[in-house]
């Protein structure tokens, strides 16, 4: 008797990691398979760091030990396998010319590059390709397109708004929980001189076996990537995902909303739930976990606003991102309104800076893949968007260094949010700040050799000189934006040698980083002058 024939064969891609995985609901071991793969290009297309590629390869591994569990067939290769295929589509078509499937199945990806590739080998092989939603997420991307269908702007209070009515979430008899829609105002707090109280240490896990196989692989195939592997301790497992739901929801999100916004020296773990990777992997639903918050409300465990404020980020921004990235793509990657040109800071690789703010947020990240979302825009998003930085460069950086990074969530976050170059599509003015705001949310500025208050001289702060001079830079710009009038207004404060004392100072700062171009416009606004006016306070 003949074998019989492979009806599909399910492509699980590395972040989507759950067995109730679309592709997966008509799985029949008797004639389709699991196909997964670990492939260099994966790694390499950008410089993954350690941290992250090791996420994504152990909790590979680990998921492919549940698929054959199901006892269902699972073609697996792996990245150090003899004659390992350099790429996914190479991968597959091995695949395919070896097993033959009648059909190929995919839940829909993440990642734009990834669905072109795949699309390519089914045509190449003339072989069907089912497509099928992801319903790991509360909307389609159809939905949002029908959200964003003849508005003039979009926005992410109006999609979350939608997105609560259609759910219920925080919601009672039509009206939002607690009679308004979001709690901002009460979420923004900092530390203040006195620090953080005592905060939990989040769930950490040491790593197993497998883990460790995966450690040795990049150690050796990607020794000269970024960061490091000695505090390796993320979950890896649904079973460590869920422990570190429980352990973020009883002991950190009571204060999460009100020290949201907070940054501290040497404190990277703070009230946030590090969740956003074994989300972004499908270790978690994120119906579970904004269930998981809205019950310790209920149950008077967590205050509305830290609940609202958490709850909004993964039923608001997440779901709001995703359908900014599926409804531009690609033409989407290629934006940069401010016509940003330099190049991306060594430094960013490495942290070695005197900017103490910039020091910690990259030393955390290289260390530890990870840093929360106002150390992202706010701190290495804020000083690569005044220094004019390439924002592909900077989406490059964002998506190779941190753990939860997958392109959907990423890109729209780093190039529209924190760049501004998606001429407000995302957000509706620039996060430009000096050093001020940074001095407020931290104490970075109390070690730091620089003076948050200074524009010019030898202790001025490099982002707030670069503050200004992004507003001179581009004032014109700004100026049509209603929610940026008030910091442009400020520049008629200045005298024509403060601001020609801020372009110098500018200036120098940028040759350290050899961005001639940019230099060159610099030079031109100054009037090819060097002037040193002590600019203070402003």
């Amino acid at each position: 008797m003949s074998p019989t024939p492979l009806r599909h064969l399910v492509i699980v891609l590395g972040d989507q990691l759950n067995l109730d995985a679309t592709a997966l609901h008509d799985f029949d071991p008797r004639c389709d398979a699991v196909w997964m793969a670990e492939v260099m290009q994966e790694s390499t297309h950008i410089p993954s760091s350690k941290q992250r590629t090791t996420v994504f390869l152990s909790a590979m591994r680990h998921f492919a030990q549940t698929v054959r569990a199901q006892d269902w067939p699972l073609h697996y290769t792996a990245l150090d396998a003899p004659d390992a295929p350099s790429s996914l589509a190479d991968a597959l078509s091995r695949a395919i010319e070896q097993l033959r499937p009648q059909a190929l199945v995919l839940t829909a990806p993440g990642d734009w590059r990834v669905l072109q590739d795949l699309r390519a080998v089914a045509r190449a092989h003339a072989l069907p390709l089912q497509l099928r939603d992801d319903l790991h997420f509360f909307s389609t991307v159809r939905e949002f397109a029908e959200h964003a269908k003849g508005r003039k702007q979009l926005r992410l209070e109006y999609w979350y708004r939608a997105l609560r009515q259609k759910t219920g979430i925080l919601m009672a008899d039509g009206k939002p929980v607690g009679g308004q829609w979001n709690f901002d105002a009460d979420n923004r707090a900092s530390f203040g001189k006195q620090g953080p109280p005592p905060i939990p240490a989040p769930q950490r896990f040491a790593p197993d076996a497998i883990t460790q196989d995966v450690m040795a692989v990049v150690n050796t195939q990607l020794a000269h990537h970024p960061g490091h592997l000695t505090s390796f301790g993320w979950p890896v497992t649904r079973d460590d995902a869920l422990l570190a739901l429980q352990g973020f929801i009883t002991q950190r999100l009571p204060l999460f909303g009100q020290y949201q916004d907070a940054m501290w020296e040497g404190e990277l773990w703070l009230y946030h739930s590090h969740l956003a990777c074994a989300l972004n992997l499908k270790l978690l639903n994120p119906r579970e976990v904004v269930q998981a918050a809205v019950d310790a409300y209920t149950q008077g465990l967590a205050p509305l606003p830290a609940v609202e404020g958490f709850v909004r980020q993964i039923l608001g921004w997440r779901e709001y991102v995703r359908g900014i990235y599926w409804t531009h793509m690609p033409e989407y990657l290629e934006r940069n309104t401010l016509n940003a040109q330099a190049e991306l800071p060594s430094f960013y690789w490495t942290g070695d800076t005197d900017m103490a703010c910039l020091r910690d947020a990259i030393g955390q990240t290289l260390q530890h893949g990870y840093a929360h979302h106002i150390q992202r825009l706010m701190v290495t998003g804020l000083y690569a968007l005044l220094l004019g930085v390439k924002p592909q460069a900077v989406h490059a950086w964002y998506l190779g260094v941190y753990v939860d990074a997958v392109e959907w969530v990423e890109l729209p976050n780093t190039l529209g949010m924190s760049q501004f170059a998606d001429d407000g599509l995302m957000a509706s003015k620039p996060y430009a700040a000096s050093g001020k705001y940074i001095q407020r949310m931290s104490n970075h500025c109390q070690g730091c050799r620089y003076d948050p208050a200074q524009s010019t001289g030898e202790r001025a702060c490099p982002i707030t000189t670069l503050y200004w001079d992004f507003l001179i830079r581009h004032a014109d710009t700004l100026a049509k934006n209603p929610r940026m009038v008030m910091q442009v207004n400020n520049l008629k404060r200045l005298t024509p040698e403060q601001r020609e004392a801020i372009a110098a100072q500018a200036l120098a700062h940028r040759e350290q980083h050899e961005d001639a171009e940019l230099i060159e416009i610099v030079k031109a606004r100054a009037g090819g002058k060097t002037v040193k006016v002590k600019l203070e306070n402003i």
